[in-house]
């Protein structure tokens, strides 16, 4: 009797023992997207597609990402906005798409570094580039360093919520946007070199109204160029600015022309994103992105980029104000128009 109960009293013990918890590998990514663009959200990094997220008719998403920890790119072809990813958490996010960036929202266990990159990413954004690059160069270095020291303390003070891969990535992205920032101030003072020079030319890009458009097809008018993209943050929040200006001056001896150096594989992004902004002006797509001839002469490496030439042709400005900027208006008076 003794053995039966040991036996028994053995096999309770076996069958109380707990079995072992293995590490949840994935993060769950839910959310609702207000006036959704898309049926899908697409995860990236870098330049390959790892993960795509179905979306409701209502807006609503759920999905299991089993994704190494970091920073990834989310987008739903028409915008993007950056998210971090950590194993076992749950993320949650709701955005409207009419502001995206501006109106991103997280909630979850992964919300707060999810909140950080946010922040970071509008630092960026609400940088005044125009007035950064256009002074001289003490001016230039002392606005760099009150950027740099405000994003690197930010990121510092959320360094415990992110992994020391993404910490280091951050700050040599900032490094990197930093000397961009240099080579864009260089370039400006150049171009102050060239007013009153004939403008380097394009032909036949393709207008989105129909057809091809050239340069010398709009010779006798004051010609106002935007050089953008689709993906390109700052270029977005010009439109309004921009749509404002032309209409102030339509009927006037000028033209408004977007061209856009987006990549072939966007091009359907660039039909689609006129027609939902309902962008004005004459729009055209380059022929080869940022290597189509016109955005080199005149050494177009960061975008947004303003020119302004004379009816004949000439260079009035190859570094022009934005819209958003009331020196266009006075530049603009100042010729005459």
């Amino acid at each position: 009797m003794k053995k039966i109960v040991f036996a028994l009293a053995t096999l309770a013990i076996v069958s109380c023992k707990k079995e072992e918890v293995k590490p949840v590998d994935y993060t769950l990514f839910t959310g609702k997207i207000t006036n959704k663009k898309s049926d899908k959200l697409t995860i990236v990094k870098g330049r390959d597609v790892i993960k795509e997220i179905s979306v409701d008719e209502q807006g609503v998403f759920s999905d299991t990402l089993r994704i190494d920890n970091g920073q990834y790119i989310i987008h739903d072809n028409n915008e993007s906005a950056i998210i971090y990813v950590k194993k076992a958490l749950h993320i949650n996010m709701t955005l409207d798409t009419k502001e995206f960036d501006e109106s991103i929202k997280f909630t979850g266990e992964g919300a707060q570094a999810n909140e950080l990159f946010s922040q970071l990413t509008l630092l960026k954004e609400n940088l005044d580039y125009e007035t950064l690059i256009s002074g001289d160069q003490a001016s230039f270095n002392s606005g760099i360093d009150v950027f740099k020291k405000e994003y690197l303390n930010t990121l510092n003070a959320g360094s415990s919520l992110l992994d020391s891969v993404t910490v280091a990535n951050q700050i040599k992205s900032i490094e990197g946007m930093s000397k961009q920032l240099a080579e864009m101030f260089t370039t400006k003072q150049k171009m102050k070199e060239l007013v009153g020079t004939p403008s380097p030319t394009f032909e036949n890009y393709e207008n989105h109204a129909g057809g091809t458009t050239s340069l010398a097809d709009l010779k006798g008018k004051f010609v106002y160029i935007d050089m953008w993209a689709t993906w390109c943050g700052p270029c977005k929040k010009e439109i309004p600015f921009l749509k404002e200006v032309e209409k102030e001056f339509h009927g006037k001896n000028i033209e408004f022309v977007s061209i856009s150096v987006d990549r072939q594989n966007a091009h359907e992004a660039w039909v689609n994103m006129i027609k939902e902004k309902e962008m004005t002006g004459v729009q055209l797509f380059a022929d080869n992105n940022f290597q189509s001839k016109f955005a080199v002469d005149y050494a177009v490496n960061s975008i947004p980029r303003f020119i302004l030439l004379d009816p004949n042709g000439n260079i009035v400005s190859a570094d022009a104000p934005r819209p958003s900027s009331s020196e266009l208006k006075t530049l603009l008076a100042e010729q005459g128009i």
